[in-house]
């Protein structure tokens, strides 16, 4: 991929809304997969009291929309001000008591999580029928949008085309589920999540542009128990996050 390519893949640009500032990309088909759009705000007339505490709205009881769900309260119900990284504001904007406890709890991911995939980690790569595996760089890009795995051999994988994540762990007692599989990266029910447990590797099918079929992708983490293997169970652990996250996120 050109630089001029990858620039324009990570370009962004500050825009006002009528719920503040917001950086989004340059160009809306480079978006994030793990953002969300602004919803509609309920009208003014639609609601007479608020939609948490039936407070009736005067000029002493003002009404508020939430940023997050678009839905009607008072101060009091909709008093937080929160930030909402998922929808690219720039400063913390109100919402109300549900939806903040949903912001706070992804700001793990963004303070934590995403940083570990951005950063990468190093793992034994097998793809398709390939007899061996390649030691390669797994990380997420920048915009987020693309697995780069980068080592002899280059390969991106758009997440939009990820069908199946299997999150492989060990450390189960006999006879209980040993991985997490999700079956749509963007959406769809789980099959089958176990406890918690360390990662050791994750399997994965997509679509290949121009390619018939799914192709099959399987990252394992080393053997080793150095600052690598550690690294990469930490990838692992964050993939699952991000994973679970773009799952929750069509459920909102």
């Amino acid at each position: 991929m050109s630089s001029e390519v990858a620039a324009r893949r990570d370009a962004k640009k500050l825009v006002r809304s009528p719920s503040g500032l917001r950086m989004v990309p340059e160009h809306r088909a480079f978006g994030s997969p793990f953002g969300l759009e602004e919803p509609q705000w309920v009208p003014d007339k639609e609601c007479p009291r608020c939609m948490q505490c039936d407070a009736k709205f005067d000029f002493l009881t003002r009404k508020h929309h939430c940023r997050r769900c678009g839905k009607c309260f008072c101060d009091k119900c909709c008093g937080q001000k929160v930030p909402l990284r998922r929808m690219c504001f720039v400063d913390p904007v109100r919402q109300c008591a549900e939806c903040a406890l949903v912001s706070h709890r992804e700001a793990e991911f963004y303070d934590k999580q995403l940083k570990v995939l951005l950063s990468g980690a190093t793992f034994l790569v097998t793809l398709g029928d390939a007899e061996k595996p390649e030691a390669m760089v797994c990380r997420l890009s920048n915009n987020q949008r693309f697995l780069l795995l980068e080592g002899d051999s280059r390969y991106e994988i758009e997440i939009a085309r990820i069908s199946t994540v299997q999150i492989l762990t060990e450390g189960f007692p006999p006879g209980e589920k040993d991985t997490h599989t999700y079956t749509s990266l963007l959406g769809s029910q789980p099959v089958s999540e176990g406890g918690s447990a360390r990662a050791t590797g994750m399997s994965l099918q997509y679509a290949a542009p121009g390619a018939e079929g799914m192709t099959q992708l399987r990252l394992t983490a080393g053997e080793d128990a150095n600052a690598s293997r550690r690294q990469s169970t930490a990838w692992l652990a964050a993939m699952h996050k991000a994973t679970k996250l773009l799952y929750e996120s069509r459920d909102q």
